[in-house]
């Protein structure tokens, strides 16, 4: 009995072992280009919690699957996620040699978001700039949805500018130091050779930078890390340039230790969606590489985009309904060709030399030099006659209709058919200007050009170990010196000898533009009117350290650094001769910040996730000096700004399912805003000036200072797979970004310097820039034949006009001459109507992408097409209220017109818009 026992028992377990051992799934994946074993590939059971990675050797093997129909998944990051069916019957199934093809849908995400600032409409769009630039490298659901979907209305994430978000070459912070933004065209059209990325989202830890709260891209251009091989590429598109030519070749890592990656584009219209906005960009780049041995190499890199488009208008309402929303008041005829006043030049080549050091197996040290140097040059008209802006306020209908019982209908007749008739008229009369400077000698009129040259030379070092497996230690250096030279540039006289270099609206010695060289006569290519340099300096230090655990992972980071300004005037300027010419007092600004960040794994798919931060950031050179063109002046009380930010996650992860639930809190306080506005209605009875400055009309600048906001709300973002083909999505988007507090402005002009106006009462008020609100669903089909297809729904609100500070002050309550004494007729009601804030209507949107990809022997041809905003529908992006009337008694004459002739002036994003792409890649 007790051996039949023993035989039965060994049967049993014996049976079961076999059983399991032959639950097994088993393959090899090979690269597809390269027939090389591909390590790292995830594979799992759909719906189970079984997986594994493979090997060296490019084999896997699955145990203890199911029995029953089965999905092996098959995912890694850059490659196209395959999926098998199998049936597992106590049985093992050998999937055999796998080949794995790179994810040629990729193509897309480096084509549909071009890394330029192509969207941009300038600086006089109230900080519109190319968020979506920053989050394209994330491959989170809701922040790519943010950059494909939302980008096109100016969707900032949670309100934040890119000042907030630091771009980086190897480390090396490109923000600019004029207003903290990255200038995107430095690296238009290289998007082939820019795909090596390291993205950071928000406070998130990062291996060679602190950062800032919207997050940190850090590209990576090592000549041997790009994929051996090559790729043609054509464009196009009716978007801000007709096409795209673009190629590029990567030796990857070669037996004799050296790397080349190399690229050329160009990018190019006649006229872009705007009307008289040509576009015309090129682009190269090359990376070369020497491996000296496993410890050291060396990298150089280089890339030049010169790049040259004509920029388009805001307008008034009343001037889109005239003309249309493509209508733009820049350009004109001039003979048979169309002409734009307001050209964008940027030629900003940089190099870069970094030295890669592995000093052992858990401890790096990269070193990094970079010299940028190079021009941004803004044309625009200079007069001393009418203004040859054809939306003049004195050129449109409105104008002639102004006055009640004294209608010039003729004239309001004449204008308006002209721009309904497209006439010549409707548009800069470029001919007329050549006519009137052929009167005289000395330019009535003239172009000239905003010229910023910056050289710049920075040196950085990144310094990694791992101390144990759960412990890492990051830290960086980097000093950075930039020399701004800011000058205006005579262009183009339209046909004069020469311009006399004065303030017509100004007398004697205060109408010299520099005293040192009174009444010069300034020819084509000679600078005038204002020239000064300012010198930059920025140093930080950065430490951090990462923990990682089975249950829990968290970081710690700190910052500490300074950065100093100095300017030094070149010209003597008459209204400001004792504050103008020479070297200015330099200006500090210490830098430091902390932050930490906690994740928990409560389990495999449920985390949680904390980060809190407090930072103090250097103003911008442009927040800085209230006027630096013509003088020393500093805002008042500046200070470095300060933001406290904290934001909690919660994610899940599951097969065929992922989703992020986050809340933030953010505030911004001691912040500064520099502008310039011609205003009337200002009372100045209150100032302390000399008795010929009178009335009450002032081209000014302003200073807002010690500025506070606060950014909070909610994001979410799910991906559901559906089927091993079919994806859906959905992501939500609610803030709140509001003025906190109630700032101060200061006011000056050529007549008096900086003077206390009053407190600007703007708390509660709405930032601007960015709709606040957004929701979109998504569908995707992948075909596993290579072609797919998606669309997305999506519903963009509360986005509100950019507000005039100088409205919302106790001068906007007061006559415009003598003592500050509030109109008797004004009631609550009536000041809440002029000084509400205009919110745009919501958008609906939808888009749609597909695409196509072939193998043929060793290259692969493919092509995708995506088209935006296919209803067409017509919407705002951004705004501003104009600040020409200062009072209320200005400002309610003008709106109680039936078309103001001040009022609010907007941009309009595109209607429909097509981006089509075809490559080869060998």
């Amino acid at each position: 009995m007790q051996k039949f026992l023993i035989i039965v028992l060994g049967l049993f377990f014996g049976s079961i072992t076999n059983a399991q051992s032959l639950n097994v799934v088993k393959g090899k994946v090979l690269n597809a280009d390269t027939s090389n074993p591909e390590t790292g590939v995830k594979v799992r059971v759909q719906k189970t919690d079984i997986s594994g990675n493979t090997s060296d050797d490019g084999t896997f093997s699955l145990q203890n699957v199911p029995n029953g129909e089965q999905i092996i998944a098959l995912e890694k990051e850059g490659f196209e996620s395959q999926y098998f069916p199998v049936t597992i019957n106590n049985n093992t199934v050998d999937l055999g040699e796998i080949l794995f093809y790179v994810d040629l849908s990729q193509e897309l995400d480096n084509s549909v978001i071009t890394l330029s600032e192509d969207d941009l409409s300038d600086d006089e769009a109230g900080g519109a700039d190319n968020v979506a630039g920053i989050l394209q490298s994330s491959k989170d659901t809701y922040q790519r949805a943010v950059a494909f979907n939302f980008g096109q209305v100016w969707f900032k994430e949670r309100g934040y500018d890119s000042s907030y978000g630091q771009v980086s070459f190897n480390g090396m912070p490109m923000n600019k130091l004029s207003n903290n933004r990255p200038q995107w065209s430095d690296w238009g059209g290289l998007n082939d050779v820019l795909r090596n990325q390291e993205f950071s989202n928000g406070l998130a830890a990062s291996e060679s930078t602190f950062g800032n709260v919207l997050g940190t891209t850090n590209f990576i251009t090592r000549a041997s890390l790009n994929r051996e091989g090559g790729k043609v590429s054509y464009s196009a598109t009716n978007s801000n340039y007709d096409g795209r030519v673009m190629a590029s070749y990567n030796t990857g890592l070669m037996d004799n230790g050296w790397a080349l990656s190399v690229l050329g584009s160009r990018r190019y219209a006649q006229e872009g969606y705007m009307e008289g906005s040509s576009y015309n960009a090129w682009g190269g780049f090359i990376a070369i590489e020497k491996v000296l041995n496993d410890k050291h190499s060396f990298n150089f890199t280089a890339f030049y985009t010169p790049n040259r488009r004509g920029k388009n208008s805001p307008n008034t309402q009343e001037v889109y309904d005239l003309g249309g929303v493509k209508y733009n008041a820049y350009w004109g005829w001039q003979g048979d060709r169309k002409r734009n006043s307001r050209m964008k030049e940027i030629k900003e080549p940089t190099f870069m030399l970094g030295h890669y050091w592995n000093i052992n197996d858990k401890t790096t040290l990269n070193t990094n030099i970079m010299y940028q140097t190079g021009t941004i040059g803004n044309s625009r008209f200079g007069y001393t006659a009418n203004n040859p802006d054809p939306t003049y306020y004195q050129k449109l209908p409105s104008y002639f209709l102004q006055h009640e019982g004294a209608e010039d209908y003729e004239s309001a007749y004449i204008r308006t058919n002209y721009f309904l008739n497209d006439a010549p008229e409707s548009q800069v009369m470029w001919d007329d200007l050549y006519e009137a400077n052929a009167l005289n000698p000395d330019a009535t009129y003239y172009l000239y050009e905003d010229v910023n040259d910056d050289t710049t030379l920075a040196v950085n070092s990144i310094f990694n170990t791992q101390i144990d497996e759960n412990i890492t230690i990051n830290g960086s250096v980097l000093y950075k010196k930039t020399s701004s030279d800011n000058y205006a540039r005579m262009m183009d006289l339209l046909g004069a000898d020469y311009f006399t270099d004065l303030d017509r609206y100004a007398t004697g010695d205060e109408a010299q533009m520099d005293l040192n060289n009174p009444n010069r006569q300034v020819v084509e290519g000679d600078r005038f009117n204002y020239n000064y340099t300012i010198d930059a300096s920025q140093l930080d230090l950065f430490a951090q350290a990462q923990f990682t655990y089975d249950k829990v992972d968290l970081y710690l980071a700190a910052n500490y650094g300074a950065t100093a300004y100095q300017r030094d005037g070149l010209y003597k300027n008459g209204s400001y001769a004792d504050d103008s010419f020479g070297k200015g007092e330099k200006q500090q600004f210490p830098t430091y910040g902390v932050k930490g960040g906690i994740t928990y794994k409560i389990s495999g798919r449920h985390l949680l996730n904390v980060n809190a931060g407090y930072m103090a950031k250097a103003p911008s050179l442009r927040n800085t000096y209230s006027n630096s063109r013509v003088n020393q002046d500093i805002v008042h009380n500046i200070t470095s700004e300060k933001i406290i930010s904290v934001d909690a996650s919660y994610r899940y992860r599951a097969p065929g399912i992922k989703a992020r639930l986050t809340g933030y809190y953010t505030t911004f306080s001691d912040l500064n805003e520099v502008s310039f506005f011609y205003a009337q209605g200002i009372n100045i009875a209150g100032f302390d000036l000399p008795d010929e400055v009178t009335g009450d009309s002032f081209f000014l600048n302003s200073s807002l200072t010690g500025i506070s906001k606060k950014n909070l709300g909610a994001e979410f973002g799910a991906e559901v797979q559906v089927t091993p083909t079919v994806s859906l999505t959905g992501v939500a988007s609610l803030g709140q970004y509001t003025y906190d507090n109630n700032p101060d402005l200061y006011i000056g002009s050529d007549q008096f310097s900086a003077t206390y106006l009053g407190t600007a009462y703007l708390k509660n008020y709405k930032q601007s820039g960015t709709p606040q609100q957004g929701y979109s669903l998504g569908f995707s089909y992948r075909d596993p034949k290579y072609w797919w297809v998606s669309a997305n729904a999506n519903l963009l609100s509360h986005n509100y006009i950019s507000i005039s500070p100088i409205l919302r002050t106790d001068n906007f309550y007061t006559d415009s001459f003598g003592n500050p004494v509030p109109f008797n007729d004004l009631s609550q009601e009536e000041v809440d109507n002029y000084l509400s804030q205009e919110k745009f209507d919501d958008i609906f949107l939808v888009n749609l992408v597909g695409g196509k990809s072939w193998k043929i022997k060793d290259k692969y041809i493919g092509f995708f097409a995506s088209v935006n905003n296919l209803l067409g529908e017509q919407f705002k992006t951004g705004g501003f209220e104009q600040s020409r009337k200062a009072n209320f008694e200005e400002l309610s004459t003008d709106q109680n017109l039936d078309q103001p002739l001040f009022g609010n002036k907007y941009w309009y994003g595109r209607a429909t818009s097509y981006y089509i792409n075809f490559y080869v890649r060998f």
